[in-house]
């Protein structure tokens, strides 16, 4: 666990402060005419489950922010939308704990997808935390969705690197010496905004990372018939398994090609590979 440096402390306690909408507008920092921006909609929703095929969504937040594509510095926040949604089921329990939302508070309301459309044809990056899961959502209301340029706080910055082993985001605000009302739809959002745009950040800004690993593309090393007694092994090295498709798979970069062959022959193949390396293009990240 590490917090920044500069996050406050009193003895043996550490101080965090509450998120705040004055607080988070204090990231707006002015530019010149001639800046470099690029449109980004920070995104987040609330559902019935986790299930990417059969559970709903029951909230939804969206802010479209105007930010300096080489700093990753806010120049403003362009638009907001929020809304609840009526599953026509009961929401339970379990959830209610985790959102606090109930059944009485999402009672006949409904997502605007035109509003929801118009902020996305004004967006360059649709940006969520954990981007696999909002974006299995989003995609089944939207079509417009399934051919934006999704992008990930979670894989597309080196959280490791700035010395966080965890990535989840309370713990990160956490570690940023703040924290807020978490699981809340449009809470998360300008959660996200306030971390990645943090100001403990005066070079490596974590958006301006995140801007850049969005244009790369990445791909798909997959284990094809490996035994089912080296799942075990797969596992230990980071491979994912696809039920749909049934073969273990993991994410890689394009240099790390080479040594995952390598890798895959010594330890599944015995040198005779039978993998296949797929690149997934830069709409389809987080599908």
């Amino acid at each position: 666990m590490s917090f920044i440096k500069s996050i406050k402390k009193s003895k043996e306690k550490i101080l965090l402060y509450k998120l705040t909408e004055n607080i988070l507008n204090k990231s707006v920092i002015p530019v010149d005419l001639f800046t470099e921006n690029i449109h980004i909609c920070f995104i987040d929703v609330e559902t019935t489950g986790a299930n990417r095929e059969n559970d709903k969504i029951i909230e939804i937040a969206l802010k479209l922010v105007k930010v300096d594509k080489q700093s990753g510095n806010i120049i403003s926040f362009e638009s907001l939308y929020e809304s609840f949604q009526d599953p026509q089921e009961n929401i339970t329990n379990e959830i209610t704990k985790i959102t606090g939302i109930t059944d009485e508070m999402i009672k006949g309301h409904e997502i605007n997808w035109d509003k929801v459309q118009l902020i996305f044809e004004k967006s360059d990056i649709i940006l969520a935390h954990n981007a696999g899961f909002d974006r299995s959502f989003v995609d089944r209301y939207l079509p417009l969705s399934k051919n934006k340029i999704w992008a990930c706080s979670i894989n597309d910055i080196d959280w490791l690197e700035r010395d966080f082993t965890k990535q989840g985001l309370e713990i990160l605000c956490f570690w940023h010496g703040f924290y807020y009302d978490s699981h809340r739809a449009l809470n998360d959002v300008d959660a996200l905004i306030h971390l990645l745009c943090h100001n403990s950040y005066k070079i490596n800004n974590p958006l301006s990372e995140l801007i850049e690993n969005s244009k790369i593309p990445y791909y798909k090393m997959i284990a094809r018939d490996s035994a089912f007694e080296m799942k075990d092994i797969l596992k230990s090295n980071n491979y994912w398994w696809d039920g749909k498709n049934r073969y273990w798979w993991k994410r890689i970069d394009h240099s790390e090609i080479e040594s995952e062959k390598k890798w895959l022959n010594e330890h599944i193949y015995h040198n005779y590979f039978k993998g296949i390396v797929e690149e997934i293009p830069i709409t389809d990240k987080y599908k």
